[in-house]
């Protein structure tokens, strides 16, 4: 029963020094010597737990985009406009992190550029799903066209994320903020 407990916890720390590294560094440039080195896990461990390197991506990914997913699911507004308004909140906070290196979606989406390639697929899945919540709380508020209206927003964020990864965190989510309320205010909302 003992041994159930360290295999998770090993997982966890491989896990977690992959998601450091690749996002900091890349996902081709950080080989698995180097993870297992600043882990402090055996490659047995590590192949136990993770078939390949892509494998192992495909995790932290998964599981970058579930710490994001419960965030905005828990750290939200309950009123809509407040609740889009909120995720330019966010992406300042975010921004304003010491090891802020752009978006960990983005690098993956431009290093597996193939969008056939399972890592860019999962890339383009949390995208959707930024945009999915745009377009929900936009249909709660009854916006006309929701669809088109959360494209506008998310590229909003997106560039967000591009500017401040090219030219070092500011304001930009916060003048992204300013852009997205001047954009629910054209459209009557």
């Amino acid at each position: 029963m003992s041994s159930s407990k360290p295999a998770s916890s090993k997982r966890e720390l491989l896990l977690n020094t992959a998601l450091d590294l690749f996002y900091r560094e890349g996902y081709h440039a950080t080989g698995i010597d180097r993870i297992l080195a600043e882990s402090g896990v055996a490659k047995m461990t590590l192949y136990k737990h993770f078939k390949s390197k892509d494998e192992l991506i495909m995790a932290a990914l998964e599981e970058r985009h579930a710490r994001m997913r419960e965030r905005v699911r828990e750290g939200m507004p309950a009123e809509p406009r407040a609740a889009i308004l909120a995720m330019f909140d966010g992406l300042h906070a975010f921004l304003q992190q010491q090891d802020f290196c752009g978006c960990a979606f983005i690098h993956a989406a431009a290093e597996f550029h193939d969008r056939s390639h399972p890592i860019h697929r999962l890339a383009a899945e949390h995208k959707q799903f930024i945009e999915t919540f745009f377009r929900t709380q936009l249909e709660r508020l009854g916006a006309e066209q929701p669809a088109k209206l959360a494209r506008q927003l998310q590229y909003l964020a997106e560039g967000v994320l591009v500017m401040a990864h090219m030219h070092g965190p500011a304001d930009q989510a916060l003048e992204a903020r300013d852009a997205a309320d001047s954009l629910l205010r054209g459209a009557g909302l």
